[in-house]
């Protein structure tokens, strides 16, 4: 395939992504999340080719490696030489906790506030199939259900991910040839962090095919909304205040749905969400008629399940 072919290819195929993410909207702003790297230059390319005149840039500057600011002022100059609106964005707050929760939530954050101040519609991250197949391994191996195997979201409130259906390696060639300005962070390939080791795993099973991967990862996303929607449903007939707690009077239903009505129960209570094989122990103990503490809620059994406040410890 000639480069020209190509490019008209990646391009059609984000569009089809696009439309199918947040429909066919002509007037639609979209906003490119761009780190610097292959992946992310190759969809800032592609979408400014895509939608001409409707694409903005933005780079987020965690200042976390000292070469952090020379990465995002490459993507600057590039975009200024495209006439592509771009904004670098950097941390309001100190690190704090873990390393990567932090910069995850900075990031999103920081994206969130400018896309309201820019009139920005929908922003675009460059999660790819590759990615995706990495977080559904990590995931198995954590003994994730149905909502952690559903790996990458393509469409998660105004972001979304239209490249979930291709390659790495072939995002990556696509910027070496249009001759993308580019870096690759270090980070990527440092054992020391899981997904780099998933990365570098994979990288040896080449059996494993990584775009059926993302698409049964795409379609267990599918299951768990319908899940979501008919556990919604449920909750709304069946799930009561009552007095200082609330009480499910239906409980002859699969232990997928036991399990989301309880949970259903603490988030309107205000309390956390359990953590590990808590919430599934005490399902079992209120299956069986007893009851189980979830934090400092009690769960109790029976013809109808009761959520009430544990009393005062002594």
């Amino acid at each position: 395939m000639q480069l020209n072919e190509q490019a008209a290819a990646l391009t059609a195929r984000l569009i089809a992504a696009t439309r199918t993410l947040v429909g066919d909207d002509p007037v639609a702003r979209f906003g490119v999340a761009v780190s610097g790297g292959p992946d992310s230059m190759a969809l800032l390319y592609l979408a400014a080719r895509a939608f001409p005149g409707r694409v903005a840039a933005v780079t987020i500057d965690h200042q976390l490696r000292a070469a952090s600011a020379d990465e995002a002022a490459m993507v600057a100059d590039w975009c200024a030489t495209q006439g592509i609106p771009h904004a670098i964005l950097t941390p309001d707050r100190p690190v704090e906790g873990n390393v990567h929760a932090w910069a995850r939530a900075l990031r999103y954050r920081l994206i969130e506030q400018w896309r309201a101040r820019a009139g920005i519609d929908w922003i675009m991250t460059a999660h790819h199939a590759d990615d995706q197949l990495e977080t559904l391994m990590m995931r198995l191996n954590r003994g994730s259900g149905v909502a952690g195997l559903a790996g990458v979201r393509a469409r998660t409130g105004r972001v979304i991910r239209p490249l979930l259906g291709e390659r790495k390696a072939a995002l990556e060639a696509f910027a070496q040839e249009q001759a993308l300005p580019h870096v690759v962070d270090p980070s990527n390939a440092d054992p020391r962090f899981d997904r780099a080791a998933m990365r570098a795993a994979l990288a040896q099973a080449p059996w494993i095919d990584v775009q059926a991967g993302a698409r049964s990862a795409a379609a267990l996303a599918e299951a768990e909304a319908a899940i979501a929607w008919s556990a919604a449903a449920l909750a709304a007939d069946h799930v009561r205040a009552d007095g200082a707690g609330w009480r499910l009077d239906r409980t002859d239903l699969p232990r997928e749905y036991l399990r989301r009505l309880v949970l259903h129960m603490l988030e309107q209570a205000g309390a956390p969400l359990p953590r590990g094989d808590g919430l599934d122990r005490a399902i079992a103990v209120a299956t069986d008629g007893g009851q189980a503490s979830l934090g400092d809620w009690l769960l109790k059994g029976g013809a109808n399940w009761t959520l009430r406040p544990a009393p005062p410890r002594r």
